[in-house]
């Protein structure tokens, strides 16, 4: 809670504009309230860091390719989300996204087989599915020669 609410402070000091939350929300538990900040730029702290608290920071921008590479600069890349009705921007730009998962028009919906881990500084390895499963696993290959019966 106090991490998330570091986060919060970091984001009006630097300018953003705090639209709703911001807060602790109720007396016990480590709840925060649901936070967007509009007006960030890519150099504050609540773009540049995973902040993993209820806090969105919203970002204009004026071409997909601009978009992309702004997001690419990071250094992290765990997960994203592309929302739109185009079909086709939204495969060109999951395929651009430097994340480990890339949502596109939903957020968060995870299973066990599909692997789930980040880019860049955003974890080592995956978790789920196949690739899930290599940290648990040593490969290795036996040969054996096996004579011929001549009959």
């Amino acid at each position: 809670t106090i991490k998330i609410l570091g986060y919060v402070g970091s984001g009006q000091s630097e300018g953003a504009n705090l639209l709703t939350g911001g807060k602790r929300h109720g007396d016990t538990g480590y709840f925060i309230e649901p936070t967007i900040f509009s007006d960030v730029t890519d150099e504050m702290k609540i773009c540049q860091e995973e902040i993993f608290g209820p806090v969105l920071s919203i970002q204009k921008f004026s071409t997909i390719d601009e978009a992309v590479a702004r997001a690419n600069k990071n250094s992290y890349g765990l997960a994203a989300a592309v929302h739109t009705r185009d079909i086709g921007k939204a495969v060109q730009v999951s395929n651009a996204l430097r994340a480990g998962t890339v949502w596109i028009n939903c957020y968060n919906v995870l299973g066990n087989q599909a692997p789930f881990g980040g880019y860049k500084m955003s974890g080592i390895g995956r978790e789920g599915g196949e690739y899930g499963l290599e940290n648990y696993t040593e490969v290795k290959t036996v040969i054996t020669a096996i004579p011929q019966k001549n009959s």
